[in-house]
This record gives C-alpha cells, sequence and structure tokens, in this order.
C-alpha cells in the first residue's frame, strides 16, 4: 500500500501542468486565411490542403494576430476569442501541419 500512494502522486505530479494549461490557457480560433501561401510554402503542402480558421493557445494567437494576449483573454471569457492572422510563426505552423 506504500508504494502505491508515491506512484498515486507521482502522476498526479506529471497530470497538474498539463490540466492547468488547458483551464488556464484556452484556445483561440485564428483565421488564417490571409497568410495560408506563407504557411504552404513553410511546411510544404499545397494551399487547398490548409484550413482557413485553427484553434490555438492564446499566446501563439496573440503573437500572428498581433494582438494583446489579455484582450484575447476577456474575449474568451466572454464566450469566445477570435482574431485574423497578419503573420505567421514556427509554432502556428506545426499546428496547422498537425
Amino acid at each position: 500500500m506504500r508504494i502505491l500512494y508515491p506512484a498515486l502522486a507521482a502522476c498526479a505530479l506529471i497530470a497538474t501542468p498539463a490540466s492547468a494549461q488547458l483551464v488556464g490557457g484556452g484556445l483561440v480560433v485564428v483565421n488564417i486565411s490571409d497568410v495560408i501561401d506563407d504557411i504552404a510554402v513553410a511546411i510544404n503542402v499545397e494551399e487547398n490542403q490548409i484550413p482557413v480558421t485553427v484553434q490555438v493557445p492564446i499566446g501563439i494567437a496573440a503573437n500572428v494576430c498581433d494582438v494583446n494576449a489579455n484582450v484575447l483573454a476577456q474575449q474568451r471569457k466572454a464566450g469566445g476569442a477570435r482574431c485574423d492572422a497578419e503573420n505567421t510563426s514556427t509554432a502556428l505552423n506545426k499546428i496547422v501541419q498537425r
């Protein structure tokens, strides 16, 4: 029984950061239609294989949409955050590639 408790505690510590990110971070719907060509070149796919919108963490959305992360967080609390990408980033490219 004593061996089980440390194992459970270790699992809880490992799982905590991920759950905290999901609850505190949130996702933003980003319209990437203006940067699809740049993303297509960066990830080496045809433009028609890329969706027009993607959901990304607030930090990435703030970066590519040139919007303050606090503004997006407030929008998210009010019912949903959306923005239009003005540029791309390596992080956005990786999300689109998935």
